[in-house]
């Protein structure tokens, strides 16, 4: 239907015939002339159509925006003076034979001739409407291009894309699993998978040595902003290979994915243990683009009478973290308490702060001031190496929610700041703890149970604190966000019996869960591992996009909703009764 693309159309194509096809970005009317901008998949190009051509001239004046078009006519040069330097094809323009309407077209949701601010209710409403816009066609190439990246750097390294189940066994990885009733086997469910975790384990015991997979995957989790219930992640897993191996053939990978997908060298990735990315920043996916961090001076407030301070520098599970601002003078009271609510959201009973006016202890500023001792104060002055308008916010009370807040707080104030460099900045996190506690007390596992402790033995497992082991994981973490995460898995049946029995699974439940897996590790399960990156966020950090939503051709909605086909709905009483199940009235 056409010989060319719209915006493949240039000076070389002067005098001669073309046949184009799209959709009518812009109509604009000069009394004897009409101008048709159409577009395409590769671009814009100006149609120009002249009563002469009476025929063509009756069916432009019926012509709306995203009307579909085919044009035939010859390309000739623009007038000087209405050149359009934005565009590759502007200094031409297709001077209109013979025109056809393909297909005529409802008055838009939302222009998409010109930049406008849409809701995203809108957008996502007329998804194939908002497809349409320059942004998004940009977005989903770039996506479409990581993945090619993706794929061809894993098939030179010789790893084998292998698909694994969707219908399969529900399993604790985490988080909800999406169930679906069996209608074969009435009473049962299958459910769709939170990862391909057990079967790239199986592939390796199978002897396949490399795999990966472009993995569909699925979640009934509250949803952020980087989160979505079904999104796809790059699996990767690999047999006879310890952390380094798998960090290396990640590092190669994801350098060699930035560079061919949007021409960006990314530095040698820093290596930071999970403790000291806790204590520096109060997360575990830090942003190395910001310079903010945390200093820890729980040690200072031993001895002070301040409740505030001395009942966290005597707790356990307490910290007392100082981030220090420089050149805050910008920084005044009223901002002070926006912080303080700001931070109150996350948990805070407040936010103490000091002001340096001069480079001496004596220069503090700050109401709490008359609670610390002098000793206290100087002790603050040395070791933070405080001088003129510097400011110092504290964060104290449990470890857990302070690293909550002021992580947030760094985010914030650097954003405010303008802080953050451009650019790109990754690392490695690595030596997790195995385990974490729940808020009921019981232990839960930090990354998946079946994440390989760092320990020599099953004995060394069984007399030690679960709370103290570390784990053989590591995550990538580009712009504070963590967009893969790994381990080595566990190949010793014995020890993956251990941490079933640890996470207070009994013999019944890790039977029933896991018999088939703890089944296949008695059949000489090699030592292996790998990480799983999320493809969503990675384009998402490609494209400088704020959302997944972005980068996702269809998305849903925070609550899980598809507003373009109104998913999920209702099921007819019929189906139902074939699952044998029954809609409860509330």
């Amino acid at each position: 239907m056409r010989t060319n693309y719209c915006g493949e159309i240039d000076k070389k194509f002067l005098k001669q015939d073309v046949t184009v096809c799209g959709w009518v970005h812009r109509r604009r009317d000069h009394g004897g002339l009409i101008f048709l901008d159409l577009r395409d998949v590769s671009g814009i190009v100006q149609l120009v159509i002249n009563p002469e051509s009476e025929d063509s001239f009756k069916k432009a004046e019926e012509v709306r925006s995203e009307y579909v078009l085919q044009a035939s006519g010859t390309v000739n040069d623009r007038p000087e003076d209405s050149e359009n330097q934005a565009l590759t094809t502007g200094s031409i323009e297709i001077v209109v034979s013979e025109l056809t309407v393909l297909n005529i077209a409802d008055t838009p949701a939302f222009p998409l001739d010109k930049h406008s601010e849409v809701g995203e209710e809108a957008r996502l409403k007329n998804r194939t409407l908002d497809l349409r816009r320059e942004k998004m066609q940009k977005n989903i190439k770039i996506r479409s291009e990581l993945t090619k990246n993706i794929r061809n750097h894993l098939e030179t390294k010789n790893f084998l894309d292998i698909e694994t189940p969707i219908l399969t066994k529900a399993t604790p990885e985490g988080a909800r699993d999406y169930l679906v009733p069996s209608r074969t086997n009435s009473g049962n469910f299958f459910a769709l998978p939170q990862s391909p975790q057990l079967f790239k384990q199986m592939l390796m015991i199978s002897g396949f040595d490399k795999y990966y997979q472009i993995a569909r995957c699925f979640r009934d989790e509250d949803l952020r902003a980087d989160r979505q219930p079904e999104f796809s992640q790059v699996d990767i897993e690999a047999s006879f290979v310890n952390e380094e191996d798998i960090m290396k053939i990640s590092e190669e990978m994801i350098k060699d994915v930035f560079k061919k997908t949007i021409n960006y060298t990314l530095k040698d990735l820093p290596r930071i243990k999970w403790c000291d990315a806790i204590e520096a920043y109060g997360s575990d996916k830090p942003d190395l683009r910001n310079p903010l961090k945390l200093v820890e001076l729980k040690h200072l407030f031993a001895k002070e009478e301040f409740k505030v301070f001395s009942d966290p520098a005597n707790s356990k599970d307490s910290r007392i973290a100082a981030l220090i601002v420089n050149s805050a003078d910008s920084l005044g009271r009223g901002q002070i308490d926006r912080y303080t609510d700001f931070v109150k959201q996350f948990g805070a009973k407040g936010l103490a702060y000091i002001r340096m006016e001069g480079d001496k202890v004596e220069d503090m500023s700050s109401p709490i001031l008359k609670y610390l001792s002098k000793d206290c104060l100087e002790s603050i002055h040395k070791s933070l190496s405080l001088k003129q308008n510097d400011l110092i916010f504290f964060g104290a009370g449990k470890s857990k929610i302070v690293n909550d807040y002021m992580s947030k707080l760094i985010n914030k104030i650097g954003d405010d700041l303008n802080l953050i460099s451009d650019g790109f900045e990754a690392c490695w996190v690595t030596e997790f703890p195995m385990f974490e506690l729940n808020s009921d007390g019981k232990i839960t596992s930090l990354h998946h149970p079946f994440t390989s402790p760092n320990i020599d033995g099953i004995k060394e497992l069984e007399n030690v604190d679960p709370l103290l082991i570390n784990s053989k994981a590591y995550d990538i973490v580009i712009n504070g966000y963590e967009v893969g995460g790994g381990s080595i898995r566990i190949h010793d049946n014995a020890i993956q019996e251990r941490i079933f029995n640890l996470l207070g699974l009994s013999d019944k439940e890790v039977s029933s869960k896991f018999g088939f897996f703890l089944k296949t590790l008695k059949t000489g399960c090699p030592p292996h591992g790998g990480i799983a990156f999320g493809l969503d966020r990675l384009a998402m950090l490609l494209t400088q996009s704020e959302s997944i939503r972005e980068v996702i051709a269809f998305p849903k909605t925070q609550s899980a909703i598809c507003l373009l086909t109104d998913a999920p709905g209702l099921v007819k009483k019929e189906s139902l009764e074939e699952l044998n199940i029954e809609i409860k009235d509330e």
